[in-house]
């Protein structure tokens, strides 16, 4: 007996993928992304980049190696759904201690599974991230296309993701401190500095200039983090204080808030960069890294002429920014994640470049 379908997708432009629910129940709006990783998928549903999204995984076969206690990104996970073509609730792993449906319903978060992903991949790709909603396969579609036009994404994602206080990830050899501010951080870039000997003090997005000097850093740094970066005014006021400083080290988020606070423009991009493949073009060394990304917004090249940053990476599949610094300033930052390891580590050597600068063995 074929099993009837029990939720779909519908679009914007009314399409609508039926399939089969898993994770948690409910009616949700997303803005609907893809990510071409083939594994990870823990660490795309704990990536508070992710907030407000649903993520179409264009791999097959999702939940096969179970969830795993040590790989979260986050505390408390806000992404808003995962659709996958195959969904597997029987993981062979050693380390796995819970299906990843069980985690989705502990966090709120909606699957699907069961629909034609390629397709589905394919449209976002041609006419671009947009407005989803999830609901049961019986939903009229003008109900749908209703809910959709008169539903406005939320622009607190950042607000909603960062820490509420001050908290410390102590190296086991402090060597220097860094002052994190937490626009939605992933736990392995704390992970990332811990290991180079940095205590880092992660302080909320809205902290301000004169606080974060009173904590006596060694260097700054501006993490990732979800939604529009031009949402997140107190971080770029921020930044503008401490230019100058302190060296400063910004990823994703933190290199379009960085951009932004010495004058450049940000611009959404038509579908987003967000997968484990993605090769940029160092200027520096004209070697290939081949980078983990996951955003939505990129900085205009064109506006950065007009600034003392200088371009140091270049995406090779659509020539946007992905790499900036400021010799002067001891200020740089990049676009994609150096944590995330989606292959050789080609890309940890910024971490190691951030601890240069602050022991002055670098100007940036």
């Amino acid at each position: 007996m074929v099993k009837e379908y029990n939720k779909k997708i519908i679009l914007e432009n009314g399409d609508e993928y039926y399939g089969y629910g898993f994770g948690d129940g409910g009616d949700r709006v997303c803005e609907i992304v893809f990510n071409t990783s083939m594994v990870g998928y823990q660490e795309i549903i704990s990536d508070p980049s992710y907030t407000y999204q649903a993520v179409v995984m264009t791999y097959p076969l999702i939940g096969n190696y179970g969830i795993c206690d040590d790989d979260y990104e986050t505390d408390i996970p806000t992404i808003g759904a995962l659709i996958v073509r195959e969904y597997n609730d029987e993981p062979s792993n050693f380390r796995s201690t819970a299906t990843l449906s069980e985690v989705m319903k502990r966090y709120g978060i909606i699957g699907v599974c069961g629909i034609d992903t390629r397709k589905l991949t394919r449209s976002i790709r041609d006419h671009g991230s947009g407005k989803a909603l999830i609901t049961n396969a019986d939903t009229p579609v003008d109900e749908g296309l209703k809910i959709l036009s008169e539903y406005r994404i939320p622009a607190d994602a950042v607000s909603r993701v960062s820490c509420k206080n001050i908290w410390y990830s102590r190296a086991a050899e402090e060597k220097h401190r860094v002052v994190a501010i937490d626009c939605g951080m992933k736990r392995n870039i704390i992970r990332s500095l811990n290991r180079r000997g940095c205590t880092v003090i992660t302080v909320p997005w809205n902290t301000g200039a004169d606080e974060i000097i009173k904590l006596s850093p060694d260097g700054i740094f501006i993490s990732n983090g979800p939604g529009d970066p031009t949402d997140a005014k107190p971080v770029i006021e921020t930044i503008k204080s401490l230019i100058g400083r302190f060296p400063i080290f910004g990823i994703c988020l933190g290199h379009q808030l960085i951009s932004l606070a010495y004058g450049a423009r940000t611009y959404k991009l038509k579908f987003g960069h967000r997968g484990g493949n993605h090769p940029v073009r160092n200027l520096e060394t004209d070697k290939i890294e081949i980078t983990s990304q996951n955003h939505s917004y990129a900085v205009e090249a064109e506006s950065l002429e007009a600034t003392p940053l200088s371009v140091t990476h270049v995406n090779l599949l659509d020539g946007t920014v992905e790499g900036v610094r400021n010799v002067r300033d001891r200020i740089f930052s990049v676009q994609y994640h150096p944590e995330s390891a989606p292959g050789p580590r080609d890309s940890e050597y910024l971490f190691d470049r951030f601890t240069d600068i602050m022991e002055g063995k670098l100007d940036a």
